[in-house]
Order: C-alpha cells, then structure tokens, then sequence
C-alpha cells in the first residue's frame, strides 16, 4: 500500500508540473500519453487535484492549473522570508544598500523580503509587497535572464522603478520551486564590478538555504 500511494502522488505531481508547462493546457489523452498510464488513472488523478482546486477543467475541455496553487504559492512566501533574511541581512550590512528577495507572482516581479542597511546616513525604502513588471528594474530583469539560461551573473539597471535608483539583482538558480532573484538598491551610484560578485555569493547561498 505504501508504494501504491507514493506512485500516486508521484503521478499527481508529475501531472501538475506537466499542466504548468502548458499554459494551453492538455487533455486527458494528452496527460496520459505524458505520464504513460490509462485515461481511467488520470480522471482519478484529476478529480482528486481538482477537489482541492489545484486543477481546473476548461470550457474547451482541457485541464489547467487552479487557484488553488496560488493559495500554496502565498503560504510558502513567509518561509521564503524567514530562509532569506540573514542572507539579506549580510548583504545590506556588507553592500551599504537596500537588498530585497524577488519573486514572481502572477506574471509580475514582487518584493516578498527587503533589509535596509543600519549604518548609512540613507537609504531606499523598498517596500514588501511592493511590484512592478518582470521587465522592469534589476530584480525582474534577472529572473527572465535565467530563463533563457543565457543571462549574465548580475543584471544592473539605473533609474527604471525609482528615478536615479541604481539597482544590481542576481538570480537564484537550482530551486524549482520558486522564480526568484536576490538584489541591492540605492540612491547612490553603484560599483557593478564590486557589488555584482557579492549579490551572486548571496544569490548562491540562498538557493543552497532553500534546497
């Protein structure tokens, strides 16, 4: 019984992560041809994710993924901020600038952790919660570069979110879970050569803290 029901959860995760990379979602044939079991496994597969609102069935038919996952995604949020915090911490201290941990959310770039730096005379005040497009500023900008898997180590950007904010962000990579990028802002002008290297160290070693 025990490995009937690992083998079962196994094909429900396998089916949400399929159904999250089709954003046109597919049809049962279509799941069970992925997952290589019968259509009956998926129905019984479906109907037990969609009582629970992780998937939904479409007019046209096909399955999608539910809101119910974005109820999961907000719970995760707070554990992503206690696992952040000292790293964010150091990096303020050690940068002398506002450092934050970006998420995506629903297409969007937001702020889910900031720690202002004690020492400076000033500062930006970065707010949680805070969002903007994935095309705009460091923190977003980094993320659709790890995407394409091309990307540079850091991304830097002057003056997109806040008028004469220098930002540098850098990516976190190896944790499937969550989109996301660690990144310093400031009013002052930024050493790329200098702060870059230190927000990928951070960026690193919050993705070896969420592993």
């Amino acid at each position: 019984m025990p490995a009937e029901t690992s083998q079962t959860l196994v094909r429900g995760l396998r089916a949400l992560h399929l159904l999250g990379e089709s954003p046109g979602g597919l049809t049962v044939t279509e799941l069970a041809g992925q997952l290589g079991v019968s259509r009956p496994v998926v129905y019984r597969l479906l109907g037990t994710l969609g009582q629970h609102g992780l998937v939904r069935r479409a007019e046209d038919g096909r399955y999608r993924l539910g809101l119910g996952l974005l109820a999961l995604a907000r719970r995760v949020q707070p554990l992503l901020r206690d696992a952040a915090l000292p790293v964010l911490r150091a990096l303020a201290e050690e940068v002398g600038a506002t450092a934050h941990l970006t998420v995506v959310d629903g297409g969007e770039a937001l702020a889910v952790a900031v720690v202002e730096p004690s020492w400076t005379d000033f500062h930006v005040a970065y707010r949680v919660g805070s969002r903007h497009p994935l095309d705009r500023g460091a923190a977003g900008r980094a993320i659709l570069a790890a995407r394409d898997g091309h990307g540079p180590a850091y991304v830097v950007t002057v003056g997109e979110l806040q008028p004469g904010a220098h930002g540098v962000a850098a990516a976190i990579v190896g944790v499937t879970a969550v989109e996301a990028s660690v990144g310093v802002v400031t009013l002052g002008e930024l050493s790329a050569d200098r702060v870059g290297p230190r927000v990928v160290k951070a960026a690193s070693a919050l993705s070896h803290r969420l592993r």
